[in-house]
């Protein structure tokens, strides 16, 4: 069961200074127990997960707690939000949460020198990157993954084309106007590139018009 935030003991002896880097996501904690739902059904007994793009830290920590004979590792890009999933890892005391690590998960060539893990999460990332990033993403996930690996991904996405609800349909038209390629992507269209990187694609509605993904390894 997901530890609801007023039941984490945090570490008394951590440094003020890691509570002070740690930063806060309303959203990222009110969706860890929905996307802790359905990783339930899929995660192994034991193993490694490497999480894209890991944020704050909260949903790590929330995960590393919850499913504490997998061995996690966080990475993100920038290093402000390393600094905050490191003051988490820390304050939690979680020894199964690896310190995070710089990884642009944009560039092709990171899944020889993070691979094999048998799980790689994703989550809110794909509508903020370009089309061409997203498929570098999703080809190196598939190459990172052991022989009966995952790969969940979390998020909105477009439904033949058009948004679910009017927040989505503005949020998706700021996107588009940020940047082109920006903006949510296609559900069946992604699903289409995962079959085509020869993964078994499952599809679970989630709370607030977002979709998990779970892809495995094909048998």
């Amino acid at each position: 069961m997901t530890p609801k935030p007023s039941d984490r003991a945090p570490n008394t002896a951590a440094d003020p200074d890691d509570i002070i880097a740690q930063k806060f996501s309303v959203a990222a904690e009110r969706n860890i127990k929905p996307i802790q739902d359905v990783l339930a059904k899929y995660l192994p007994t034991s193993g490694r997960v490497l999480e894209i793009a890991s944020g704050t830290g909260q949903h790590i920590v929330a995960h590393g707690a919850a499913f504490s004979e997998l061995m996690w590792q966080p990475t993100d890009i920038s290093a402000m939000r390393r600094a905050s999933i490191e003051a988490y890892r820390k304050v939690m005391g979680l020894e199964n949460v690896l310190p995070p690590v710089h990884m642009d998960a944009c560039a092709q060539g990171w899944a020889r020198q993070r691979g094999p893990v048998d799980v790689v999460i994703v989550v809110n990332l794909l509508h903020l990157i370009t089309d061409a990033d997203m498929a570098v993403l999703l080809d190196e996930a598939s190459q990172s993954l052991s022989s009966s690996g995952m790969l969940a991904i979390y998020g909105p996405f477009l439904r033949e084309g058009m948004t679910t609800s009017q927040g989505d349909a503005d949020f998706h038209s700021e996107l588009l106007a940020r940047h082109e390629g920006l903006g949510y992507k296609d559900l069946g269209a992604v699903a289409s590139v995962l079959e085509a990187l020869q993964l078994r694609v499952s599809t679970y509605p989630m709370p607030a018009n977002n979709v998990m993904l779970i892809a495995r390894k094909a048998d």
